[in-house]
């Protein structure tokens, strides 16, 4: 009988990794097809703000279906708030230039690159605690953010050799990674305000952000884009950004349901393993033929990556009392 509830242990843990990997896969595709694809839309601040739209709904699906299932779904209420709304206000800003910037990231490099662009997440981490919250970081863990920081500029070097490097989208890469770091720290400080609750912020900052974008949609003249666009009509069109607003909702659970399921370091190095197959789908995918170095540059990245995750856990263990353990 232990057995078998080891086995299906197993089971259960494989199968939410593989959720996370499949969905978060899929989300870069979907939004990559959104923003570049043959059908692409030149207003990448609509493509985002549409998605927080399906958040919203999607919020309000759930909650619906957790009045009926009581027993079986628990959702927190959705009742507006003017005074939580105005406390995530400042998270929300974040998390628009956060999504924006990652989406602009997206649009202007390859699949295969968006790794890399995006790698120095982990290195704003370090620079935003020390300089934010005031927190010192270990030598170890500078050292594997060096490692990134060379394995970031080896990739650069190579996609400039190969005569795809995208000044633009590797800047955008760079502004997203400093969101990222920022939107974490914001999100601690602002997580009091909603209980705890990490569903009712999912829904008041997309709320908040449904209304940031409409002025910067607004002001980058995107609304006539929108409204002039051939496939604005296009069932298959409206497929896509649904289906990319429901992903993008989906990534939120299925990253909390990883975490759950095994560890906070095992869902690192699920993430970072996940960048590693998706890259390499990526040039599968998109027929590209890269050359060694640039391979190592990846392999840098994600070896700094999955070290700095290392460190980050014995360091967690070694300033927290013994308990324990029973996660994978």
């Amino acid at each position: 009988m232990a057995d078998k509830t080891l086995v299906q242990r197993y089971v259960h843990v494989l199968t939410v990794v593989a959720c996370y990997w499949f969905v978060s896969i899929t989300l870069v595709f979907v939004n990559k097809s959104l923003l570049s694809g043959s059908e692409k839309l030149e207003a990448p601040l609509f493509v985002t703000c549409y998605q927080c739209v399906v958040t919203v709904a999607a919020c309000y699906a759930i909650r619906a279906a957790a009045r009926s299932f009581p027993d079986r779904i628990s959702f927190p209420s959705l009742q507006l708030d003017i005074n939580i709304i105005k406390q995530v206000l400042p998270l929300s800003i974040v998390f628009v230039g956060m999504i924006t910037f990652n989406n602009l990231c997206l649009k202007n490099v390859g699949i295969s690159f968006y790794y890399i662009g995006r790698s120095l997440t982990t290195v704003f981490n370090v620079l935003m605690t020390y300089f934010i919250l005031g927190q010192k970081t270990s030598l170890s863990a500078i050292v594997c953010c060096a490692t990134i920081l060379g394995g970031f500029y080896l990739g650069v070097d190579q996609e400039g050799a190969a005569g795809s490097f995208s000044f633009s989208g590797t800047i955008y890469g760079i502004i997203a990674s400093f969101c990222v770091s920022l939107f974490s720290i914001y999100v601690k400080k602002i997580l009091p305000a909603v209980d705890g609750n990490i569903w009712a912020l999912t829904f008041y900052n997309n709320i908040n952000a449904c209304v940031l974008f409409l002025p910067l949609m607004v002001m980058f003249g995107e609304i006539p884009i929108v409204f002039n666009f051939q496939f604005l009509t296009s069932i298959n069109f409206w497929f896509m950004m649904t289906i990319g607003g429901i992903f993008g909702f989906a990534i939120g659970y299925v990253t909390g349901l990883q975490i759950q399921a095994t560890s906070p370091l095992t869902h690192n190095i699920s993430g970072t393993a996940k960048a590693a197959a998706q890259t390499v789908l990526a040039t599968h995918w998109f027929m590209e033929t890269k050359s060694s170095l640039w391979w190592l540059s990846n392999m840098v990245v994600l070896g700094g990556s999955l070290a700095y995750a290392r460190v980050r856990q014995l360091e967690m263990k070694t300033n927290t009392p013994d308990r324990t353990v029973n996660k994978v």
